[in-house]
C-alpha cells in the first residue's frame, strides 16, 4: 500500500475516532478491503451482543473483503470495545486505535494510543471525550491479533465460492440485511 493512502486512511480513521468519542461513542469495528490499490469502501460491523456473537460478527466483515477478491485489507478498532464486546481480556495499550494491514502474505499492526480528556457529560452520565493522541509505537509487522480480527484477516483472501453472476452485490445486500453498515466507494 502507498505510504499516501496508509496515511489517508489512518488519518480518517483517528478523525471517526475523534467525531465518535465527542459523541459518546467509540465507532465499531470497520474493513477496508482494497483491490489492486483502490478501496473498495468501509464496512462496520452490525450491532452485536456480548460473546460469541461478537466473535462472529467481527469476523463476518472478512466476507466483503473475499466478495470483492481484496489483495489488501485494513481492519480498525479499539481495543478496550473489542476486548469487551468478545468478553476477552485486554491485550495491547487501552485505550487505543489499532489499524492492521494485511495481504495474503502477512500484515503490520499499528496501534494509536491515546488519553481520554472528559469534554462534559450528559444527563444520563454519558461522556464526550476528546482523544488526545500519544507517541505511536513501531509498526509490528505480524503483530498479535485479538481471535476475530485475525479471523477476519484470515478469511477476507479466502475465495467466495457462490454461485451467482454477481457475488459482490449480493453479499453487500445481505450484509446490510445483517445490519452492517456498508459504504462503498465510486471505484
Amino acid at each position: 500500500m502507498e505510504t499516501q493512502m496508509w496515511n489517508a486512511l489512518a488519518d480518517s480513521m483517528k478523525g471517526a475516532y475523534a467525531a465518535g468519542l465527542a459523541e459518546g461513542a467509540v465507532p465499531r469495528p470497520v474493513i477496508m478491503p482494497l483491490v489492486r490499490g483502490r478501496l473498495v469502501g468501509l464496512i462496520w460491523v452490525r450491532p452485536l451482543k456480548s460473546g460469541e456473537d461478537a466473535l462472529t460478527g467481527i469476523a463476518q466483515l472478512s466476507n466483503i473483503a473475499a466478495a470483492a477478491g481484496a489483495d489488501e485489507v485494513v481492519l480498525a478498532w479499539e481495543t478496550h470495545d473489542v476486548a469487551t464486546a468478545c468478553e476477552l481480556p485486554l491485550s495491547g495499550p487501552a485505550p487505543c486505535l489499532n489499524m492492521v494491514h494485511a495481504t495474503r502474505d502477512g500484515h503490520v499492526l499499528h496501534r494509536f494510543p491515546y488519553e481520554e480528556r472528559v469534554l462534559a457529560r450528559d444527563p444520563e452520565g454519558v461522556a464526550s471525550i476528546d482523544p488526545d493522541w500519544r507517541d505511536a509505537p513501531a509498526p509490528q509487522p505480524g503483530g498479535e491479533l485479538v481471535p476475530p480480527i485475525r479471523a477476519a484477516v484470515e478469511f477476507s483472501f479466502v475465495p467466495m465460492e457462490m454461485d451467482h453472476p454477481n457475488p459482490f452485490g449480493v453479499t453487500v445486500v445481505l450484509m446490510e440485511e445483517d445490519g452492517y453498515k456498508v459504504r462503498l466507494t465510486e471505484a
